[in-house]
């Protein structure tokens, strides 16, 4: 039987069908025609889990791309205003988003509401606020006047330009695909043969991105965007970068990356160019790429859809000046969309910052609005880095200004920024100079040995730090409110995140950072995630009860309290005569001055001022008698299991440990 009519027969795509079977057992390869009609009937038969299958990967597909969405605006520090009552269809619209987004949304939390129906502002802020948005007080409510939308330095510095005195500045342009699919290649391809013509001539150095020229109009490509730099600030992608080229080879076609690829620039709702690469090879099949892009979304523009796609081959070169002018077009398109101020003071992000040898601390900037001059402050997250000293742009000449779109790597900084830091030299009145504790670009690990210092306070207190998802409002309220209760002086509970819905993979992210447990209250705990909480070690409980949640939470505390040792101090005896040596321990006669000595005691050993050491009093001896203890003014002989050498006249002090496991016991658990 052919593929195609047994793809047809089971409704799916053949290419969807090709690669879930080895999934099932049935390897026949992901370039198969034909399959056996015996393997074709077993195949039928698993339908089903199939198609079961398939839904399961969608509904994990739409998770990632909600949670990138979530991403991108904490990133951007998008923010909105809520009364104290609002209606579902206004909540939506202060949202920027569908209806029946937010309804669904409201439903999973377990609350049933048309666009009509009001919410109250506790349970609009926990959506809002799951669904990434800053939450500030209604216009209006602030006593001051003054505005409380949380906008981050970047977003601030952009929207704070002139726009009468915008013009149009070179697309800023970032290349994502698969691995392997040929973006490095692509990259070198477009520099290799649009390369500006400057008086040092070619490309001396790297630093991180670069420019070419086509029909007289440059473009920037931040390179290698797979990088530190677009990993920091892909959810900043709509800030950093104007247009997307998504890279597929037109012989492997759609793979896992390829799909996150296309989730992070919808996030960041980017326009789009694929480029189908390695149309070179014979294997190639154009169509087919085009058919899996279009099964997401991606339609071709000769299809009917919005997606401009050009077939190239990165190797030899081919159809590359065809990809420029469909960047041009594209541009031209978005023109209102890449314009900036020229004049005014620089704004800009760190794409790339280390340490040199011999330059000192360098980083790589791209200027988005305003020129950057020598001699101007670097002022980055309103602090003064120093001056700019130097400026290289990407062919290694020494430039005296940068204007919008355009990379330049800058010498003067007395400390390395870190990547997707703000530089906004306007803001170098108000500046503060920065201390000298940064030696890299890159942000330090947080250990969670780092995470659990830095949340003791004052009293060095042992902190259990947890992150918490419910089902509704009403039980995630409830958890928060008892787990305040929690007071105790050695011992303390922090929540360092807490939502509604599914744990998600940034959870996990979240309690590896901060040494935290996961609490899963009503909620599921996805395969992806679970996975993920396996590899970081990051323990994930669920809960149907609060109270043995709270429970839970009381035993962990039991864990890091202390146990208390009680030392009872019994006699003290003097060394008269030693008896024997061996090597285990000596056997000596002793005369009890205070107190008795008890078999099993731990002995100190003191020879004038000094303790000499620690033994065991194995056994007591009265005469022929063994004893169990001895009391003040008796003589007796003891048997001493000790590595130190006790001499007469020794004063030995008999004293017992005891382990005492303190017990907590919180009174709003107690009262239950």
């Amino acid at each position: 039987m052919n593929v195609t009519e047994l793809a047809r027969r089971m409704r799916m795509n053949t290419h969807t069908l090709l690669e879930i079977l080895p999934e099932f057992g049935f390897d026949i390869g992901k370039k198969a025609i034909k399959v056996d009609d015996r393997v074709a009937q077993k195949i039928m038969r698993q339908s089903r889990r199939i198609k079961e299958s398939l839904e399961k990967r969608k509904k994990v597909e739409a998770d990632k791309q909600k949670q990138l969405e979530k991403e991108m605006r904490q990133e951007r520090g998008e923010s909105v205003s809520i009364p104290d009552v609002i209606t579902v269809r206004d909540f939506a619209d202060r949202l920027g988003l569908p209806v029946t987004a937010v309804i669904t949304e409201l439903m999973k939390n377990g609350i049933l509401a048309n666009l009509n129906q009001n919410i109250d502002r506790d349970t609009a802020t926990v959506l809002a606020e799951d669904l990434g948005f800053t939450v500030a007080t209604d216009e209006g409510e602030d006593e001051s006047g003054e505005s409380t939308e949380v906008v981050d330095a970047l977003e601030t510095a952009l929207e704070s330009q002139n726009k009468d005195k915008m013009q149009s500045r070179p697309p800023v342009v970032v290349v994502m695909g698969h691995v392997d699919h040929g973006k490095t290649r692509l990259l070198d391809s477009v520099r290799e043969t649009n390369v500006i013509d400057t008086e040092s001539g070619g490309i001396t150095q790297h630093i991180g991105a670069y420019q070419v020229s086509k029909q007289d109009q440059l473009m920037t490509f931040i390179d290698t965007p797979g990088h530190e730099a677009f990993t920091v600030m892909r959810s900043r992608g709509a800030r950093i970068a104007d247009i997307a080229i998504l890279v597929v080879a037109a012989d492997d076609g759609v793979m896992p990356q390829t799909v996150e690829a296309i989730n992070i620039i919808q996030a960041a709702k980017l326009p789009m160019i694929v480029a189908i690469n390695k149309i070179d090879k014979p294997e190639a099949n154009v169509e087919k790429v085009k058919t899996e892009l279009s099964q997401r979304n991606i339609v071709p523009e000769e299809w009917g859809g919005k997606v401009p796609m050009v077939s190239i081959s990165a190797k030899d070169g081919t159809n590359i000046p065809d990809l420029l002018d469909t960047i041009l077009l594209v541009a031209e398109m978005e023109t209102e969309n890449i314009k900036a101020v020229p004049g005014r003071a620089a704004v800009g992000t760190v794409i790339e910052s280390h340490v040199d040898k011999g330059e000192g601390p360098v980083a790589t900037i791209l200027v988005q609005a305003g020129t950057l001059n020598r001699g101007d402050a670097l002022v980055v997250n309103n602090q003064i880095y120093g001056t700019v000293r130097a400026m290289r742009d990407y062919t290694g000449a020494d430039v005296s200004a940068a204007e919008p779109s355009t990379p330049v790597k800058i010498l003067g900084f007395k400390s390395a920024p870190q990547v997707g830091d703000i530089l906004d030299v306007s803001q170098r009145k108000s500046a503060t100079k920065v201390k000298k504790t940064r030696g890299s670009g890159a942000k330090p690990p947080v250990t969670q040995q780092a995470a659990a210092a830095e949340n003791e306070d004052d009293g060095k207190k042992k902190v259990l730090n947890i992150v918490i998802r419910a089902d509704v409002l009403g039980s995630l309220e409830a958890i928060t409110n008892s787990i305040e209760k929690f007071q105790h002086e050695e011992v303390a509970v922090k929540v360092v995140s807490k939502g509604l819905g599914n744990i998600t993979e940034t959870d996990v992210d979240k309690a590896q950072g901060s040494g935290a447990q996961i609490f899963a209250f009503h909620v599921q705990v996805p395969a992806t995630a679970k996975e993920l909480a396996g590899t970081k070690e990051v323990k994930v409980k669920k809960f149907e009860v609060i109270y043995a949640l709270l429970e839970y939470i009381e035993d962990e505390l039991q864990k890091l309290l202390p146990s208390e040792k009680i030392v009872t101090e019994h006699g003290t005896a003097q060394v008269l005569a030693i008896f024997r040596t061996d090597k285990s321990g000596m056997t000596v006669g002793c005369k009890i001055t205070s107190g008795k000595f008890v078999k099993g005691a731990k002995i100190r050993v003191t020879r004038g001022e000094y303790q000499e050491g620690i033994g065991v009093a194995e056994s007591l001896q009265i005469g022929t008698s063994k004893e169990s203890e001895v009391h003040e003014g008796t003589e007796f002989g003891m048997r001493f299991d000790g590595k130190t050498k006790v001499h007469v006249d020794d004063i030995l002090e008999a004293y017992t440990e005891e382990i005492k496991e303190r017990k907590i016991a919180f009174k709003h658990l107690a009262d239950k």
